[in-house]
């Protein structure tokens, strides 16, 4: 794999962003926040991982635009004192110092909306999971490079994923690709850019597939994942997790199915939801579409506006799972 300067500052700002993510996690979830579902502990994380990452893109490519999840509006607010207070805290650990107005700046930064126009833009989600991150269970940090409408580059961080597909060895993983060179998995807290290459499963029988899904119901129609497994013969239990750590899944053949079926007729998908683990899965030797086979479009704004749904596959069943999902949701 080439290595480029692109490359080397995602992987850093990712890794430092996931510095920031479990430092919030260790010491801002608790069992009365869980219990009280108090969402603040991965607000602070948010904003706090959007800042760094942001504040390395713009050292390195000041020219770039950042699609980001987050601004820094609510942050402004009289009332957040406090939660501006802790995110300038986390983010300011990481990079040594900064201050409140330094924080607000690096988040606003992730406030681009790219047009058809846009040859070369950056999409951050800070935190992909924000369930799974209370939980202390998966969540992802995503960074994707996108030019002339292709994800060329993309980043999963995911803290709390097992470094290996049966669970074993030390949590945290880093999924890295690039377009035309693999995907590889490397250790989330060294200092390396050398790592081992993944691969999707090679299974062509979609009775031997396994589904990766959504924890939370209101994701995907799971209802309808239902009905696809049953028209492909699937019997084993679906993997189920939060965020685009499902895509590092699939990439690494621990699933061989990522089902995100449309909930409604109006929504649609974030380009940050999905940019970084799409090309995972594609470099890995997978296909990613939408619902109905189409190529996903990041040509069209902050969303993927002309798609709706995502199929992820090992590429070799994509054909036969698309088919299965027309004959069930239409």
């Amino acid at each position: 794999m080439h290595i480029t300067h692109e490359f080397k500052v995602a992987i850093a700002a990712v890794r430092l962003a996931s510095t920031v993510t479990q430092a919030v996690q260790k010491s801002l979830v608790t069992e009365d926040t869980l219990q009280k579902k108090d969402r603040s502990p991965v607000t602070v994380a948010d904003f706090a991982s959007q800042a760094v990452i942001c504040k390395a893109l713009a050292d390195a490519f000041p020219a770039d635009p950042i699609v980001g999840e987050e601004d820094a509006k609510e942050l402004r607010e009289p009332g957040n004192a406090a939660l501006l207070d802790s995110v300038t805290t986390h983010a300011a650990k990481a990079q040594g110092s900064a201050s409140q107005d330094d924080v607000l700046s690096w988040i606003d930064r992730g406030g681009a909306t790219p047009d058809g126009k846009t040859k070369r833009y950056w999409t951050l989600d800070p935190i992909d999971g924000t369930k799974g991150f209370l939980r202390a269970e998966q969540y992802a940090i995503a960074l994707a490079l996108i030019e002339d409408g292709k994800v060329v580059l993309g980043i999963l961080g995911c803290p709390n994923l097992p470094a290996n597909n049966s669970g074993g060895g030390e949590s945290g993983v880093l999924m890295a690709a690039l377009l035309g060179q693999g995907t590889i998995s490397l250790p989330l807290n060294d200092a390396t850019y050398d790592g081992t290459p993944v691969h999707v499963c090679d299974i062509q029988d979609t009775a031997q597939a396994r589904f990766c899904e959504s924890v939370e119901s209101g994701h995907s129609n799971q209802s309808d994942s239902a009905k696809v497994a049953q028209a492909l013969g699937i019997t084993a239990e679906p993997v189920r997790m939060d965020s685009q750590a499902k895509y590092a899944a699939v990439a690494r053949g621990e699933a061989s199915i990522y089902l995100r079926l449309p909930t409604s007729a109006q929504y649609r998908e974030k380009i940050w939801d999905h940019a970084a683990g799409a090309i995972v899965v594609q470099e890995a030797g997978g296909t990613v579409t939408d619902a109905f086979g189409k190529p996903l479009d990041f040509t069209q704004g902050r969303t993927l506006a002309s798609n709706r749904g995502i199929i992820a596959t090992n590429g070799t069943i994509h054909h036969k799972v698309v088919t299965a999902v027309g004959q069930v949701i239409g």
